[in-house]
């Protein structure tokens, strides 16, 4: 046993190193400055290849819920074509101050582009707009408005009800006619509707210089990391501005070294919960009450779950903590988790008290991760570390999440020899069923909630390893509300790294 623990730590170790020595090192030379224009304090990275001269600018604009950083392999592949690039986190992202909205992030966007061209940084014949997801559309916007050398829309949000697209699911509804010179990609793995709205802007553009590519194979983000699409963009980019073209393509070193890290991590993130909160569990944290059924907690998660949708599209209650989409996955699990509470409270009370060591223990072992796992992110491939407005937000989250495990802890019954899996799995389908009804939302009650669906990988990844750690707290303590408390923590950590702040 001792040999294959310390076989473990060796790995997570080789891991961690293998992926730091991958992930940092780049030929590109990157600085970030906090450019003040129009009144918008945009954080700003600005990527160049150290050798040879400049043959012209791409200011490159990056998608909801993301930020500069997830946006590096593309400024890289600009910056190898001759390029100066400009990336900025929009208003609530990354570490720009909020707050946030669709309307925000493309006025301080077009903000942007008119301070660098007042300040001589970019010229309008040598200059490139560029974008994904949102800033894909905001991109083909503000070059509507500003003259600039062409466009480049990688997977440009939909800005028309069409092809399967409802109103409210739109981030703009005024589309402008396509630029001149615009390239729009498309994954060919995105959805119909996507694809269908992108082809759209090349068909009812006039001039004939604009071009709709499909990149075969290709997702809504991983198009963002792909070969072919980085290529077709230092194409277009050499065609729009006549500079020689490059065969140079960035390396996926950086993304490669951030999985690599993160695998690491979570090796050594089971022997350091155990390490954190170990303690046998004690026969003395009693949960009264027969076992309820599996099949009567999921009918229970159902109804509630569709009824409070229902309820959430007349009144919002945790609107005012501020976070874009995210106050409303926390009014629905806060409002879920108060209902289940308070339906099983007789049950439930006896089995809510435990040590305040054992919740200080859950706590400290909860930050400890996560400031571990987005320090590493923050430095490898995504702007994760909370600024000052998100940790303000912070305690309010908890507070609004901690029913919820609560509930789903106590429902799930006490850990049973040789039922590992069986109790994640019956953890993730309660969430399935939630997140079923969300999505029922969004699709037949228009509730608009997009960010659910868009998010909805990442928060599948974030719940497998979450449950996991939660159920380790849970067979080392023993106790319904450290286990709760330790999984209440890292939700509200992770909803304010992905959701922007209004």
């Amino acid at each position: 046993m001792k040999s294959r623990k310390a076989l473990r730590a060796i790995a997570a170790i080789l891991f961690c190193a293998s992926g730091f020595w991958l992930a940092l090192p780049t030929p590109y030379r990157e600085r970030t400055y906090l450019i003040d224009a129009n009144g918008c304090r945009m954080e700003t990275a600005v990527v160049e290849c150290p050798t040879g001269g400049t043959q012209g600018s791409v200011v490159l604009f990056h998608g909801i819920s993301a930020n500069k950083k997830i946006m590096s392999y593309m400024a890289r592949g600009f910056a190898a074509a001759g390029l100066r690039v400009y990336a900025p986190d929009f208003p609530g992202h990354g570490r720009t101050p909020g707050p946030f909205s669709p309307a925000r992030a493309e006025q301080c966007g077009e903000s942007l582009v008119r301070e660098l061209l007042a300040r001589g940084a970019i010229t309008p014949g040598r200059t490139i707009l560029a974008g994904h997801s949102m800033g894909g559309a905001i991109a083909i916007r503000i070059a509507s408005r500003v003259p600039v050398a062409g466009v480049i829309a990688i997977s440009p949000a939909p800005m028309r009800a069409a092809h399967g697209v409802t109103p409210e699911k739109l981030l703009f509804s005024d589309p402008p006619p396509l630029p001149a010179h615009s390239l729009v990609m498309m994954g060919g793995l995105e959805l119909e509707s996507m694809r269908g709205n992108a082809a759209d802007l090349v068909a009812f553009s006039k001039d004939g210089t604009s071009k709709y590519l499909q990149i075969p194979g290709a997702t809504h983000v991983g198009i963002l990391f792909g070969s072919s699409a980085m290529r077709a963009a230092q194409d277009w980019a050499a065609q729009v501005l006549g500079s020689p073209p490059t065969t140079k393509l960035p390396s996926h070193r950086p993304l490669a070294g951030a999985l690599v890290g993160l695998a690491g991590m979570l090796l050594i993130a089971g022997p350091f919960l155990r390490e954190a909160v170990g303690q046998k569990p004690r026969k003395g944290i009693p949960v009264s009450g027969d076992p309820i059924s599996l099949g009567r907690v999921c009918l229970e998660f159902a109804a509630g779950s569709v009824l409070i949708v229902l309820l959430l599209r007349f009144w919002n209650p945790l609107k005012v903590i501020g976070i874009f989409q995210g106050d409303y996955l926390a009014s629905f699990l806060w409002l879920l988790g108060v209902s289940l509470v308070l339906a099983h409270w007789k049950s439930l009370r006896s089995g809510l008290s435990a040590p305040v060591r054992l919740l200080a223990a859950a706590a400290f072992a909860a930050i400890v991760l996560h400031l571990l796992v987005t320090a590493w992110f923050d430095l490898s491939f995504y702007v994760a570390w909370l600024t000052a407005a998100k940790w303000e937000r912070f305690p309010f989250l908890l507070i609004a999440l901690l029913p919820y495990h609560v509930a789903e802890e106590f429902l799930l019954g006490a850990p049973k020899p040789g039922k590992r899996w069986q109790r994640l799995a019956a953890a993730l389908s309660l969430r399935l069923i939630s997140w079923g009804a969300l999505m029922a939302g969004v699709m037949f009650m228009h509730s608009g909630e997009i960010l659910m669906g868009l998010l909805s990988v990442y928060m599948a990844l974030f719940n497998i390893i979450q449950r996991s750690g939660m159920d380790i707290v849970r067979n080392e303590t023993g106790s319904v509300t450290a286990t709760a408390l330790f999984g209440a923590i890292l939700l509200a950590g992770f909803c304010l790294v992905i959701f922007p702040i209004t």
